[in-house]
């Protein structure tokens, strides 16, 4: 017997692999998204807004599990609140959350509203999932991309990343969806762990660009916090397989 799984965020890059992954697995299902759209391949979107709190009880009617990947710059914390006041009325039997390494260690207000939103989720008194999970290629991308259209290349000290395929997030995410309930599950990483000169390199050598770097401190204690590593999991966590230079390969269309 399959059952309905509501999917918010499911039109973004990690809903856009995952929602596919489990219309395969034979689940119904529905995506919880901010702009009207009409059903298609066996998928129904509802118009709602987790900030606002509009839409979600129309969009949890009749789903058994919710998967909660939706999120933004700002508010992530009262949007889970208000997710998970409606799927404890709902009778939802399973919760799954994304959130973000370093949600517990690095003091930005970002990352505050992400541990805010899993104490939400671990509290809701529903049966829970969260898996923690490195920045993902495409950010890391988009990051690269930023500071590659300057003159010079800044190069923060001491910050280093571990970037992880977002297709692989998506299946262990499938993976715990359809499972039991299993609370906070292993940290998902890359390969590698990179400086932000490492990820440079190869980029602005695939697109034949030479910039010189420019070593630059981040301030305060969120400087302190990614000099220390604060997010990253060096131990422990389980490990995607895609390396940072295969994904460029692909997505700038060229040979490493």
């Amino acid at each position: 017997m399959t059952s309905s799984i509501l999917v918010t965020g499911g039109t973004g890059t990690l809903g856009g692999h995952v929602v596919p992954l489990l219309r395969a697995a034979g689940h119904d299902v529905r995506i919880l998204s901010r702009n009207a759209r009409p059903a298609a391949d066996g998928i129904d979107y509802v118009t709602g807004d987790l900030l606002k709190g509009e839409g979600v009880e129309a969009a949890l009617d009749g789903a058994q599990t919710v998967l909660h990947l939706a999120g933004g710059p700002k508010g992530d914390d009262e949007a889970t609140r208000n997710l998970v006041r409606a799927a404890s009325r709902a009778g939802v039997r399973h919760l799954v959350f994304i959130s973000v390494i370093g949600a517990d260690r690095v003091p930005l207000a970002w990352m505050r509203t992400k541990l805010e939103s899993e104490r939400a989720v671990a509290a809701s008194g529903i049966p829970w999932t969260t898996l923690r999970a490195a920045q993902f290629h495409d950010l890391a991308l988009t990051l690269v991309e930023k500071m590659a259209k300057l003159p010079v290349f800044p190069v923060p000290g001491g910050l280093r990343l571990q970037p992880v395929d977002s297709r692989e997030v998506a299946a262990r995410l499938a993976e715990l969806t359809l499972g039991a309930p299993s609370g906070l599950v292993p940290d998902l990483t890359g390969p590698y762990v990179h400086g932000l000169a490492d990820l440079a390199r190869p980029y602005l050598r695939l697109r034949g660009r030479r910039r010189p770097m420019l070593p630059v401190r981040i301030p305060g204690k969120a400087g302190r916090a990614y000099r220390a590593g604060a997010n990253l999991t060096l131990r422990g966590a389980e490990e995607g397989k895609r390396t940072w230079e295969e994904f460029l390969a692909e997505r700038l269309g060229q040979g490493a």
